[in-house]
């Protein structure tokens, strides 16, 4: 298909209604290369491509309208768009509008705009509904034109836009806003943006008299979430038509998301005026499914990004929550991407939120997810539909996505998925489906089930699943996203009490993590690295041999010196699960080497990253309980009391109470250690951290080491807990801490006294070694 010329109005709006709603014929115009090019340059010299009585606003909208058509069609589609240079040539025509120019070609070519930067976004990714194709031979060349569309050039041409008179200008550029912003850093700039004669003006008066004034109107506002926030929250709050409070809506959700500031302004009232936040909830009470939808998305993005600093709005949270469950099973003459939508929004409320989560669950969504995941699924669960429609498998993983989140941190909402609802063999379907997204949603719910030890320990093993996730593990062509859930899956299911551990051992978990260690994704990287560490907790020495042998010393030595401190922090961990036995601690310094092992271990223990000190100093005390000669080679280094003594003073008792315990080992195995303690002045410190008083009251001097023999072990980094507060809990660890912290320091006090004194002291190795780290 070609466009005849000259062109005509006729002849384009031909070729308009020929492609709209046709893919076949999409793709035969674009193997027109040519005549694309020439479609794209005409935007901005008209006259040169069409008749002379034509009219060039009139060309100018249809071409805008070829363009727009072309942008919902295929791969191939944006790629020559792309290599025409289509975004930039609609953006330098739209700079040369005016306000007296025709209306209908100004809204035709914002449309454009938004069109084909929406399906750049899609392909640059993230994408905003489920997964979405992963790989693009545009993606670079697509990302290039979406950066430029949120410079500021360009922005000076687009922002104005969101407050022109004509309502669909309007709500194109609030459309682009919520389509195209994908990123933080795109975020910003639209946020931080002012227009350019505000720029000019308070640039100008900076140095004069009286610049203040100059920029009040910039300050406002800055605290009323910048310009675009304040002009879309004035416009929603004019808006009638649904259309145009929907695009209003979605260009503010953007705006929103994790974006702290711009939630605080819309949370907050205007003098008399009620906040947009108020604005939005009553739009979300509306009738209009859609409009509910992109209210209830602005409202979550909003109350999400002010949790880090101040309470949850739970009245927000539970309205949303209510319009969202009976979004979830509409009536029947409702659509899947109605659905779909109101599944994602209730993911992205409860994600890594266990209150929220709680509470969706105790609301009923989870049922009703439940309800959903059966209506889209065959009832012969082992037939496979492989003509099944694409909104169908959208629709089931933006369900299953859905019920991984409310499930991932509660055990009593795991055991209801599993038990109460009986949802694991629709979770079997998933992981067998041809649908990436389905696949990748069903291992997500592996990963949230397999944080409960009861259904790790009976339901995974007898419905079989934790075999099948394990396969999807094994597959090397399986897709990178669907790998990257399977994995933290597989980093829970190795844990020492899971029966699968030895059965995962046996059949090939090692030789595959090594692939993924070495492997060029970051994500997969450090998760492998997870489930090492996980499969070596309380390992025996054979299982630690093997997996040193298969990931080799040198590739360890290699990763503690890693660019990524994650990285470093994972390799610590592992060394640490493997020295929890002399034999284990005599295997790591011959593969290492006792001076290059302490000398990074030390070297650690002063960085930057907390994590990476606790899992250095962890290793430390775990080291301190080796044989004689292995802890004289720890007691001459000359490092090690001033890294000791820099711990001990961390206001943080993660990282005190490996470090006391280490101190209180080679006190107790190490003459020269006592004697340098001494010296060193330790004991002052020592005393300070005795004297602390839990909860009012003091501790009595028990010497007492509940712990007969160990070491200090750590790898259940993917959560293995019950219904517990999470709040409640971190205070007990926290206090929990500061008393063992107590009692050792008074265990190392009584090892020094002692020491200064000249009484004899006991070295058994036997009597009273501290608990693994």
């Amino acid at each position: 298909m070609t466009i005849e010329r000259p062109w005509s109005v006729a002849s384009l709006k031909k070729v308009k209604n020929c492609i709209i709603g046709n893919p076949s014929l999409k793709k035969k115009l674009v193997q027109d290369e040519a005549s694309i090019q020439l479609l794209v340059q005409c935007l901005n010299d008209p006259s040169a491509f069409s008749e002379p009585q034509g009219s060039t606003d009139d060309i100018r909208t249809e071409a805008a309208h070829i363009i727009s058509s072309l942008s919902y069609g295929s791969e191939e589609a944006l790629g020559c768009l792309l290599r025409a240079n289509a975004l930039r040539s609609l953006l330098v025509c739209l700079s040369q509008t005016k306000a007296s120019d025709h209306v209908a070609t100004k809204a035709a070519l914002v449309r454009a705009v938004k069109t084909l930067a929406s399906a750049l976004a899609e392909i640059v990714g993230p994408s905003q509904w489920g997964l979405s194709t992963d790989e693009s031979v545009v993606r670079d060349a697509a990302r290039k034109d979406l950066d430029h569309l949120f410079s500021v050039e360009a922005l000076d041409i687009i922002l104005p836009l969101l407050v022109d008179t004509n309502t669909q200008t309007s709500t194109s550029v609030a459309l682009l806003l919520g389509s195209a912003i994908r990123t933080a850093a795109h975020r910003d700039l639209v946020v931080e943006w002012d227009p350019h004669a505000e720029r000019t003006l308070i640039k100008e008066t900076k140095t004069k008299r009286g610049w203040e004034k100059a920029s009040t109107v910039s300050s406002l506002a800055k605290r009323n979430g910048g310009w675009a926030v304040q002009n879309i929250g004035e416009l929603l709050r004019r808006a009638r038509e649904f259309k145009y409070q929907e695009a209003l809506l979605l260009g503010l959700a953007a705006l929103a998301d994790d974006n702290e500031p711009v939630a605080a302004a819309l949370t907050r009232p205007n003098g008399d005026t009620s906040s947009v936040l108020a604005v939005i909830m009553e739009l979300a009470k509306c009738n209009i499914p859609d409009v509910q939808l992109a209210a209830s998305l602005c409202a979550i993005h909003t109350i999400r990004a002010n949790i880090a600093h101040s309470p949850v709005d739970e009245a927000a949270a539970l309205a949303i929550l209510n319009i969202v469950n009976r979004l979830i099973v509409p009536p029947s003459d409702s659509t899947c991407h109605v659905q779909r939508k109101a599944c994602f929004i209730l993911h992205f409320l409860v994600k890594d939120e266990a209150v929220l989560a709680y509470i969706a669950y105790q609301r009923g969504a989870l049922e009703k997810l439940t309800r959903l995941i059966e209506a889209v699924t065959p009832s012969d669960l082992n037939q496979r539909e492989e003509d099944e429609p694409e909104s169908i498998s959208a629709l089931r993983e933006a369900a299953l996505t859905a019920v991984a989140s409310i499930a991932m941190n509660n055990n009593d909402v795991r055991l209801a998925v599993a038990d109460e609802m009986k949802l694991l063999p629709f979770v079997e379907v998933a992981l067998g489906h041809k649908h990436v997204g389905v696949r990748y949603a069903g291992c997500q719910c592996i990963r949230a089930i397999s944080r409960g030890v009861a259904i790790l320990r009976t339901n995974l093993v007898d419905s079989g699943l934790g075999m099948v996730v394990f396969r999807i593990f094994k597959k090397e062509d399986e897709d990178r996203r669907v790998l990257s859930a399977a994995l933290p899956a597989v980093c829970n299911i190795v844990n020492e009490f899971s029966p699968l551990k030895q059965v995962y051992i046996d059949n090939g978990l090692m030789p595959r993590l090594v692939q993924l260690i070495e492997c060029n994704d970051p994500t997969l990287r450090f998760n492998a690295l997870w489930a090492v560490k996980n499969a070596l907790t309380r390992s025996p020495v054979l299982v630690k041999k093997g997996v040193a042998e298969a990931i080799g010393w040198p590739k360890l030595l290699e990763l503690l010196s890693d660019p990524d401190i994650g990285v470093q922090e994972q390799i610590l961990n592992i060394l640490r699960n493997i020295c929890t036995d002399e034999v284990s601690i005599q295997m790591v310094l011959d593969g290492i080497g006792a001076e290059k092992l302490l000398e990074i271990v030390l070297d650690r223990m002063e960085c930057r990253e907390d994590d990476v000190v606790f899992q250095a100093v962890s290793l430390l005390a775990n080291l301190s309980n080796g044989y004689d000669e292995q802890i004289e080679n720890l007691v001459t280094n000359r490092k090690l009391l001033p890294a000791l003594q820099s711990c001990l003073s961390d206001p943080k008792s993660e990282i005190r109470r490996p470090t006391v315990a280490c101190i209180v080992q080679l006190a107790r195995t190490s003459r020269k250690a006592r004697a340098a303690m001494l010296e060193a002045g330790l004991d002052s410190t020592l005393r300070h951290l005795a004297d602390w008083r839990g909860g009012g009251g003091g501790l009595s001097m028990s010497h007492a080491h509940p712990h007969p023999h160990g070491y200090f072990a750590g790898g259940l980094g993917h959560g293995h807990g019950g219904p517990t507060s999470p709040v409640s809990a971190g205070v007990s660890a926290a206090r929990e801490d500061e008393r063992d912290i107590t009692d050792h320091a008074r265990s190392a006090l009584e090892l020094l006294d002692n020491a200064r004194r000249g009484v004899s002291i006991s070295t058994d190795s036997s009597e009273g070694d501290i608990e693994p780290w």
